[in-house]
């Protein structure tokens, strides 16, 4: 049965609220997503939330009312507090009625089934959630089975990358590598490596791509090291017309994936 909580002081209150920091969500395992659409969306790809909070005050929305369901019926929790608490809780003013605890999705390297999807991405240290979260997104759209985090990228279950995903979290598996450990992997079975770069002449349109195809996405502001691009088995550009010399990663991201998706259509 729900529950009310009305007290900031409450423990599990505060313990929710660790989420937010990186170093609790490693310990804990869980990690914060918020909003009707994105709860949705993970329920839609069959997955839950192990607590699930909504704000009191006015009846759930029909949406709300099948996850309350859909929790209780699995054994989650579901709490019912003050919108008051719930921003505490997402650390936004204006939080969103609903917020949903979940269970960390990393996929171990050695269990991804690279033959699972035409389409992967590959970021190096990419630092910013927002790009992370959209690179997410553009994965999903494409039909991409997920992204693969080499070296020291931004956490994926923060709160502002699971926000920028839109729900892509839950529809893209996420895996944490070390950048020999995923090249031997790699190297293991199929799959192209290609790498976009300022450092060649060859148009991103002039390869085929074949699949698996990884999209190596570098660094916001240095790009790949130069050993990256060496051990790529293509190395790409994207013609610049104006001034900028260089397009954001996830926009670079999705024009790659769009590009390698089309020659796949058009292949059959």
């Amino acid at each position: 049965m729900p529950r009310e909580i009305t007290g900031f002081s409450n423990p599990l209150i505060k313990r929710v609220r660790g989420l937010r920091e990186k170093k609790l969500r490693k310990r804990e395992g869980l990690f914060l997503a918020e909003g009707l659409r994105i709860l949705t969306e993970a329920r839609d790809s069959g997955i839950l939330p192990e607590m699930l909070f909504l704000a009191t005050g006015t009846p759930p929305h029909p949406l709300a009312q099948v996850l309350i369901d859909a929790v209780e019926a699995a054994g989650g929790d579901v709490i019912f507090t003050s919108p008051d608490i719930l921003g505490k809780i997402s650390g936004k003013d204006n939080a969103q009625a609903v917020v949903g605890v979940y269970r960390d999705r990393l996929t171990p390297l050695a269990d991804l089934d690279r033959s699972a999807a035409p389409i992967w991405f590959v970021a190096q240290a990419m630092r910013d959630p927002g790009n992370l979260g959209t690179l997410m997104r553009i994965g999903d759209a494409v039909g991409a089975g997920g992204v693969i985090l080499v070296d020291d990228c931004v956490d994926p279950f923060s709160v502002e990358t699971v926000r920028a995903s839109m729900g892509a979290l839950f529809t893209q598996h996420v895996v944490q590598a070390e950048w020999p450990d995923f090249l031997a992997w790699l190297r293991a079975g199929p799959g192209q490596l290609v790498g976009t770069s300022l450092n060649t002449e060859f148009d991103y349109q002039a390869p085929s791509y074949t699949a698996p195809t990884f999209l190596l996405i570098g660094n916001e502001a240095r790009g790949l090291p130069g050993d990256y691009e060496a051990a790529c088995d293509l190395l790409v550009k994207m013609p610049m017309m104006g001034r900028a010399d260089s397009l954001n990663a996830s926009v670079a991201g999705a024009v790659m994936a769009y590009e390698v998706l089309n020659q796949m259509r058009r292949g059959g």
